[in-house]
């Protein structure tokens, strides 16, 4: 091999490197992928928060389009988004809950104190439905369709400009879908 391809080679492949980190600049982190997109939601049968007797399952989650939105107490994100779910539930939005990695206790305090904007509400205390998710933390919440099918993802907060330029038109769509 010649000296000067050998000198090329560390070039090229710092170039390629470069170029990959400089893509990474412009990505946004809140657009994470999701291999469940399209998906139907997972499986699972979990207490309710505030009612350890009644099990949930993703049944319980079909019927209309919803949001399904992963919080906690420990979350302090969560706590900026909640006023815009209570905003939503107020005009008719369907919203559901996975109390993420949390304690009863807290939980109930926070929906006392905070309102609660959840028709459902999963108590996911071990994680379990969030790792079959593929929660990254919270908040993150997910647009299901009427038969439960994951539809879009959204990780971060949930505040009027996220809902009315990704959510709503989304959710619009699901809800005039035959």
């Amino acid at each position: 091999m010649s000296r000067r391809l050998v000198l090329l080679i560390p070039l090229i492949i710092f170039l390629i490197m470069a170029g990959f980190l400089f893509r990474g600049l412009f990505l946004n982190p809140s657009e994470l992928p999701s291999a469940l997109i399209d998906k139907p939601f997972p499986a699972f049968s979990l207490p309710a928060v505030g009612e350890p007797s009644r099990l949930l399952t993703e049944v319980d989650l079909q019927g209309k389009p919803a949001l399904v939105n992963v919080w906690g107490t420990w979350c302090v994100a969560c706590r900026e988004e909640h006023a815009v779910l209570n905003a939503l539930k107020e005009q008719g939005v369907t919203i559901h809950g996975i109390n993420y990695k949390d304690d009863q206790a807290s939980a109930l305090k926070w929906l006392k104190e905070f309102h609660n904007p959840y028709q459902l509400d999963v108590r996911d205390d071990q994680g379990s439905l969030g790792l079959d998710l593929g929660v990254y933390g919270a908040p993150e919440t997910f647009l299901i369709d009427k038969n439960g099918v994951i539809r879009y993802k959204h990780v971060g907060i949930v505040d009027e400009r996220v809902w009315r330029e990704q959510l709503a038109p989304r959710y619009q769509q699901l809800l005039e879908a035959p």
